[in-house]
């Protein structure tokens, strides 16, 4: 699949850049995307909740009255589960949400979610990107030339840019992303995927590991 090539004014440079089919042209597996996406929410769960058992909560162990005759139900320590203020039965505990996925499952995966993005039309090729300065104005150009302003969208990086991730943090519609990090949450909550020609390439290096 061929696209155009932008520059940072919007405009097409004239060339074009061959998407890879093993990368963006698979036959997209939904069942992988919903098991790295889950993977992915489940990672970001600290997992501390946390509620007080009856032997944990502060109060007197001795009975509240007789076993008998007071024509009411047997009660035992204040601190049972059925007393206002008492333990709580089977609540939450902390726990790690975490799971394991196999490699391969995890780059069909994210190449799924790439070919959709193909599918739909919705991949921006930028011929280059660096900016001199650290200044959101910058990044808010870039995206309204692009006019993808109004947008969600994810920029891919070839390598890490701490200029271009600084100048688009403020963003709350923007992303920027190198391709070593691409994860397939990211790609599926964004509506345009942004690529430069060099990010291209070190995507097709990543999926062919």
């Amino acid at each position: 699949m061929e696209v155009n090539v932008f520059n940072l004014s919007g405009k097409e440079t004239g060339a074009k850049v061959q998407l890879p089919e093993s990368v963006f042209g698979v036959k997209p597996s939904d069942h992988a995307i919903y098991l790295d996406v889950k993977q992915y929410l489940a990672n970001q769960r600290q997992g501390t909740h946390k509620s007080k058992q009856r032997n944990e909560i502060a109060g007197s162990t001795r009975k509240l009255h007789k076993q008998k005759g007071t024509g009411g139900a047997r009660a035992g320590s204040i601190k049972s589960p059925l007393f206002n203020g008492g333990g709580r039965v089977f609540g939450p505990q902390p726990r790690d949400y975490s799971f394991k996925l196999n490699k391969k499952l995890k780059q069909l995966a994210r190449k799924s979610a790439l070919s959709y993005k193909a599918q739909q039309n919705n991949i921006v090729v930028l011929d280059s990107l660096t900016f001199d300065s650290i200044k959101t104005k910058n990044y808010v150009n870039l995206v309204q030339a692009l006019n993808i302003a109004d947008e969600k969208t994810l920029l891919v990086l070839p390598a890490y840019d701490n200029n271009v991730y600084l100048s688009s943090r403020n963003l709350k519609k923007s992303k920027v992303v190198a391709a070593s990090q691409i994860n397939t949450y990211d790609l599926l909550n964004a509506t345009k995927l942004v690529l430069t020609t060099d990010a291209v390439k070190s995507l097709e290096e990543a999926f062919a590991k």
